[in-house]
């Protein structure tokens, strides 16, 4: 089951990841500058059976990029899941940009997240960079095992988008030539291929 909650219940940074990670994923957050305010909101989504909350939206300033160089790789992809959850659209963009091709499972979460969000950028990149209808490959695999198995969070997604479009982008794109929707689309094929392989 996979839904997004609007209460002020704060989320920690390790529940937004497999407790397998636990260990990296503190050694991120000891990174992390004090947040200026409480994360907004709280997505839930559930990867590979287990269930991740995280932030919509946290308020930490970014720690200097050569800290950030000097994590690991499962520690820097974590960070940049974290951050693209910021508040400031500039930030999720570079994040976004660092975890989009990335084929861990519990990466499609975030990714999927900002495809419902407003900055018609971040998910052109997410469009240009998924390629999930060029046929089968580890992210086809991996982003359609997540959305088969959230489809309550890909059902909120798409409400989202379509409402971002009315609102600011439908003099710019038709509905079906949006970004999102477009996504979206995509999205939807590789579950029914991954709903395919698993049956």
């Amino acid at each position: 089951m996979a839904s997004t909650d609007h209460d002020r219940d704060a989320v920690s940074l390790a529940s937004g990841f497999p407790a397998a990670l636990g260990l990296d994923v503190g050694v991120v957050q000891r990174l992390m500058p004090e947040a200026t305010l409480l994360p907004a909101g709280r997505v839930m989504a559930t990867v590979s059976g287990e269930q991740l909350a995280f932030a919509r939206r946290i308020y930490n300033p970014e720690p200097p990029r050569r800290l950030i160089e000097a994590l690991s790789p499962t520690q820097r992809l974590i960070a940049h899941c974290a951050y693209s959850r910021h508040h400031d659209g500039h930030v999720r963009q570079r994040s976004c940009e660092r975890i989009v091709r990335s084929a861990e499972a519990w990466v499609p979460p975030y990714v999927v997240q900002l495809v419902g969000e407003y900055v018609v950028e971040i998910i052109e990149t997410i469009r240009a960079e998924l390629h999930l209808d060029d046929g089968p490959a580890p992210l086809n695999v991996v982003y359609g095992t997540f959305v088969a198995g959230n489809p309550e969070l890909l059902e909120l997604t798409r409400r989202r988008a379509v409402s971002y479009w009315d609102c600011y982008h439908r003099s710019r794109y038709s509905r079906d030539a949006y970004p999102a929707v477009a996504v979206l689309a995509s999205l939807e094929r590789a579950a029914s291929l991954a709903r395919l392989a698993s049956s």
